[in-house]
């Protein structure tokens, strides 16, 4: 497959833009945390990204998609995990152990995601998607390996390391469950958990005896929870759509680089040899997943469900009158077979025989 044409492809270009915001935020936010205390940044970026695609759906008139009550229990599922019980661990673990060993520790969130993937929700993978998924994470564990020495792990972080380790498990599940639902609007499943997850985080920040910051720096923590959390995700979203979990997972593990990078080019630090290998891994992992392709010949069960689609090979239905373009309606999908390169996306969710 063409390299450049599958760097386009949808999915792929948005996970990467979901990486690039959420990497060039993290330097922002790690400043930001200067001037407040976790909870309540936390709370403040995922409140700045609900409040500000809610703004940008009312903007638009953006209808509330209709979802199916088991599509309900999903996104209920995955706002549980990922916006209330993985934010309160992650703080938990902060407040008890160094940041460089935390941010270590949360690449355990990429391998828990495609672990979930692959064994619970039955993704496929074959040997070039666990290569490339081996060398991106890889990069991420050698940019945010603590450079100082005698910084030894702790006795006293056990249990700090563990709730980090059980945040990812959580926001693993988050991804996982996210993708059941990933059909729906974008920016409405991001609104929704921005609100749920800066509530609880705000709460918390409270109930712990912290205050507002001043004016100034509550809209700027804000702002750059509505790009590198709202769009972030809204983007993450699209990727499910259109990869899976474990590819998505992938190639948004690549955002502690564009955060190192960021740093260098933007706040003027120094260029290391961990940020170089780094990138010579990430590249080879994500060259790795571009040239993936995987066809065969499978089926596709009868299905019924409303999303925003043209009229394609998968959306060969009628309009009285006819419809043009890309528009959104409940329909169905009669059962069919045939032969094409494809991702585990939404349509093709099918089992695989040999595992792969």
């Amino acid at each position: 497959m063409n390299f450049l044409a599958s760097l386009l492809k949808p999915g792929v270009s948005a996970a990467l833009a979901s990486a690039l915001l959420f990497g060039a935020g993290t330097p922002l936010a790690k400043y930001l945390l200067g001037q407040m205390s976790p909870w309540m940044l936390a709370g403040l970026l995922y409140l700045g990204s609900g409040l500000g695609l809610f703004l940008y759906r009312a903007l638009r008139g953006a209808a509330r998609p209709r979802l199916n009550p088991g599509e309900m229990r999903w996104l209920v599922a995955a706002v549980v995990c990922g916006g209330g019980i993985a934010p309160v661990l992650l703080m938990y673990g902060l407040s008890a152990m160094p940041s460089s060993h935390a941010s270590l520790l949360l690449n355990a969130e990429a391998v828990l995601t495609a672990g979930l993937a692959w064994m619970v929700f039955k993704e496929n993978v074959d040997r070039r998607i666990a290569l490339g998924m081996a060398a991106i994470v890889a990069g991420a564990l050698l940019l945010s390996w603590p450079q100082a020495t005698g910084a030894g792990l702790a006795l006293s972080w056990l249990w700090p390391a563990c709730a980090v380790v059980l945040a990812c498990f959580f926001w693993a599940l988050d991804n996982n469950f996210t993708r059941k639902v990933s059909l729906a609007d974008a920016s409405w499943i991001a609104c929704v958990k921005g609100l749920a997850a800066g509530a609880s985080n705000l709460l918390l920040a409270f109930l712990a005896g912290a205050a507002l910051p001043g004016l100034g720096r509550t809209v700027a923590a804000m702002g750059v929870g509505l790009l590198a959390y709202g769009v972030s995700l809204a983007l993450f979203v699209v990727g499910l759509r259109h990869l899976g979990s474990s590819r998505a997972g992938a190639y948004f593990s690549t955002a502690p680089f564009v955060g190192a990078l960021f740093s260098v080019v933007c706040l003027s630090e120094p260029l290391s040899w961990p940020l170089a290998a780094a990138a010579v891994l990430m590249a080879v992992g994500i060259y790795l997943h571009l040239t993936e392709h995987h066809a065969h010949m499978h089926t596709h069960e009868a299905l019924e469900h409303e999303h925003a689609h043209v009229h394609d090979e998968h959306h060969a239905h009628g309009h009285i009158p006819a419809v043009q373009g890309a528009h959104s309606h409940r329909h169905t999908h009669e059962p069919m077979a045939h032969d094409h390169a494809h991702y585990p996306d939404a349509h093709h969710r099918h089992g695989h025989a040999d595992g792969h």
